[in-house]
């Protein structure tokens, strides 16, 4: 398996770098509805050797009064955290969740954005090292931290609020992963408006996901979204936050359609531009 030129890396090989210094994994799990219980998990049992990545302290900037929920942390910022989880320039990095990669392709995406190429994901997250039968250890974990630079991100990937309407009259794709249920307002949970961008379609990022929390075949994903990828200029994901949205990236990569663009600030901010008359 060549681990540097595809997005998912599984347990067993994961297995086999545990203990190079070259390699980094970080524990990304959180929950949108409790912001602490990620953390506590993370004490009680995480993979040896793993540090704790917190979406709303280490994967966003603090939200201004016109932002979503995870803005995108400056590079400054985002630099000091990935050296303060002991990531240089050289290292490979794993990430994990417990949802599928949900969250952790938030920092699998920034990392990238960052152009950091050598990060993967571990397909079925936790719990396929769990079901390989290898161990947890508890508490915290000691390491050094490392230099990370830096030099400039990938702007392209990324759309704001003014562009949305201008690229949906231009023929893009706009795909919110959000589930059904919130895409179409029966139920907002989190944000205090519900409903979607008028345009958007509705692709929640569960479908790419089976029974055992992994990502499914390409073909499978292919099937899935090829739909949307056909005769249109430009595909772009978005969510509530802009977290789920870059899980939507993922797929479009494992399914062969390359890199689309993320609104990170999603409908999260698109309720703040629109209420304010922006």
């Amino acid at each position: 398996m060549n681990v540097r030129r595809y997005p998912l890396i599984n347990a067993e090989t994961l297995k086999k770098y545990q203990d190079d210094v070259a390699w980094v994994i970080i524990d990304c799990r959180f929950d949108l509805m409790d912001n602490s219980k990620g953390k506590e998990l993370y004490e009680q049992g995480h993979i040896p050797g793993a540090r704790y990545a917190d979406l709303n302290n280490d994967l966003a900037g603090n939200p201004g009064p016109m932002d979503g929920r995870h803005p995108l942390p400056d590079i400054s910022s985002f630099s000091q955290t990935l050296s303060k989880l002991g990531v240089s320039n050289v290292t490979n990095v794993v990430v994990y969740d417990d949802v599928g990669g949900a969250i952790a392709a938030r920092l699998w995406w920034m990392l990238r954005w960052a152009r950091h190429e050598s990060v993967y994901i571990l397909d079925g997250g936790i719990q396929a090292w769990e079901r390989k039968g290898y161990l947890l250890e508890k508490g915290h974990v000691a390491f050094e931290h490392a230099s990370f630079f830096i030099s400039s991100v990938r702007n392209e990937w990324v759309i704001e609020t003014e562009g949305i309407c201008d690229a949906l009259k231009e023929g893009a794709v706009l795909l919110d992963a959000r589930s059904e249920e919130r895409f179409l307002g029966r139920s907002e949970p989190i944000d205090p408006v519900a409903g979607h961008i008028p345009g958007a379609i509705n692709l929640p990022f569960t479908l790419a996901i089976d029974s055992l929390g992994k990502l499914k075949k390409a073909e499978d994903l292919r099937k899935i979204i090829t739909n949307y990828f056909v005769d249109t200029k430009e595909v772009i994901g978005m969510c509530g936050s802009g977290v789920t949205a870059c899980h939507l990236a993922l797929t479009a990569k494992l399914a062969g359609f390359g890199d689309i663009k993320v609104y990170i600030g999603s409908w999260s901010q698109w309720i703040l531009s629109k209420n304010s008359g922006a």
